[in-house]
């Protein structure tokens, strides 16, 4: 534990330094208690940042960067989450780029050959350089056999021991997050130490390419057959935790409009395909690429999709999906009633909520967006007012559906860039109506049935103890002993106990300390 306070007086100094500090408190103003700490901290340095220009956004993400990989994730971590940080400055975090220097082909050659051996290692011919240098891994190109074929490859390699600095910054973060919370009391909303323990979760799987691999793979299944969308193959021989190979793509990236137009392709087409894809994803399967941004996607001369980058992934489940696709449509149709009769049908509004009331709220974002031009209607800015107005009556926002949100802007706004005359919503119907007459159908509906009814049988022998859980929570209910919020994951719960513990001891050795001072002298 030790360990983690020395970091922390790292991190403290490395964050007074960059100019960080500087930069929040022209957003929003720190405790004096915290001003104080940094401006011990950074005595004898001097602040990076310099540039008056830029806005605090731009100069806060310039100082992340500066950072390193940790706050690089923070910093793209907060931008998915206004709610703590605002709208504003989630928005000029999204700017936020990973780049930094790659580590020596030499390193990358001994991290491959130690993961998958010495027989598959000799099949690996060409290696590039670097083509690409995040904060966590890397991407060469390379040649390799397979099944007495050569195969053009990318391998996405992971930065030597990125995994322990990272943890250990967290560490030092966790245990930050832990004293603001118990010294500002306005600091408890935030929930800081739930925020550092999550990035921690999601960072920990992003730093495991396997994740990866089967994300890949998953969308490749589910895509395989559609047209116009193309996931590149992995090479489980030639993956591991540190290591990710997939097909080279073969194409420009779809930022090159220019050279796309040169390839005889259809931007209109294109695009209508881009957006009917990631819908599609989304209330067919379920399972979406959530970071589809324009350096992530590529043409190939045929006119295809080729995604890349499988590190962040969204997942709706089927009431997800089908609350997303009855919502969307109705907007489209405008019909305000039944898109809040879907919203109590899910139990997302409060019983006591006034049906019309929510429907009129409904009706005062649909109108306005269509008092524009229709082909100027984004579909993710009108989820994103819906997420607003649901919070005026205490309707609680499905993370899933904020990243889908997200993704959803993006996606419109590189689709709208091919072809600015897009009009996103006769794009979307086709797939959206499809889907729901798919699930209202007669076969889903009887599949439903046997589905629920065999999930119930099951449960049959159960039930005995299910009653006697029943009646323990209501008597702990009674006591007042049962928390019914959300609760925190064990591992939360064991990080909190730790750093209680460790607070402890510090109490109790300072205590100690004091007493055999006074026996001495």
């Amino acid at each position: 534990m030790l360990k983690r306070v020395f970091k922390l007086f790292q991190i403290a100094r490395k964050f007074s330094t960059s100019g960080a500090v500087s930069t929040i408190n022209e957003i929003h103003q720190l405790p004096t208690i915290i001003n104080l700490f940094f401006n011990l901290i950074s005595i004898g340095t001097n602040s990076n940042l310099r540039d008056n220009n830029k806005s605090p956004g731009d100069k806060l993400c310039t100082a992340l960067q500066g950072m390193g990989t940790t706050f690089i994730k923070l910093g793209q971590f907060l931008a998915t989450r206004p709610d703590i940080i605002g709208e504003e400055l989630a928005k000029s975090l999204e700017k936020l780029q990973d780049k930094v220097p790659a580590f020596d082909l030499h390193d990358a050659k001994k991290i491959i050959k130690k993961e998958i051996g010495e027989n598959y290692f000799r099949d690996i011919q060409e290696l590039s350089e670097p083509i690409a240098a995040a904060s966590i891994a890397q991407v060469h190109f390379a040649k390799i056999k397979q099944e007495g074929q050569e195969k053009q490859v990318a391998i996405k390699i992971l930065r030597p021991d990125i995994e322990k600095l990272f943890n250990e910054e967290l560490d030092a973060l966790m245990l930050f997050a832990y004293i603001v919370e118990n010294t500002l009391t306005k600091a408890k909303r935030l929930k800081l130490v739930e925020v550092v323990h999550l990035l921690r979760e999601i960072t920990n799987i992003e730093m495991d390419l396997r994740f990866e691999a089967a994300a890949a793979n998953e969308l490749y299944e589910n895509t395989k057959n559609d047209q116009g969308f193309i996931v590149p193959k992995i090479y489980w021989n030639y993956t591991t935790k540190k290591i990710l190979t997939l097909d080279k793509v073969e194409g420009v990236s779809i930022r090159e409009i220019q050279k796309i137009n040169e390839l005889g392709i259809d931007l209109k087409k294109l695009a209508e395909n881009l957006i009917q894809s990631f819908l599609t994803q989304a209330v067919r399967d379920g399972f979406f690429h959530g970071d589809m941004h324009q350096g992530n996607l590529f043409i190939d001369p045929k006119g295809n999709i080729i995604p890349v980058d499988f590190g962040i992934m969204g997942r709706l489940d089927k009431n997800n999906r089908k609350f997303l696709a009855e919502i969307l449509y109705g907007f489209i149709k405008r019909d305000y009633v039944k898109v809040a009769e879907v919203h109590f049908q899910a139990g997302l509004v409060p019983k006591d909520a006034s049906k019309e009331e929510f429907a009129q709220a409904l009706r005062s974002v649909g109108e306005p967006i269509f008092g524009q031009t229709i082909k100027d209607i984004s579909g993710g800015n009108l989820l994103a007012q819906l997420f607003e107005i649901t919070e005026k009556f205490n309707m609680p926002t499905q993370p899933p559906l904020l990243l889908l949100q997200k993704t959803m802007v993006v996606v419109e706004g590189v689709a709208r860039r091919l072809y600015p005359e897009t009009n996103i919503w006769e794009v979307s119907r086709p797939v959206l109506e499809d889907w729901l007459k798919n699930v209202k159908s007669p076969k889903s509906t009887i599949d439903t049935a046997i589905n629920t009814s065999s999930e119930i049988l099951k449960r049959i022998p159960d039930l005995p103890e299910l009653m006697d859980r029943a009646d323990y929570a209501l008597k702990l209910m009674a006591d007042g002993n049962l928390n019914l919020g959300i609760g925190t994951s064990k591992n939360l719960e064991l990080e909190q106990m730790k750093i209680k513990n460790f607070r402890n001891n510090i109490v109790i050795s300072f205590f100690g300390v004091v007493i055999v001072f006074l026996l001495v002298f």
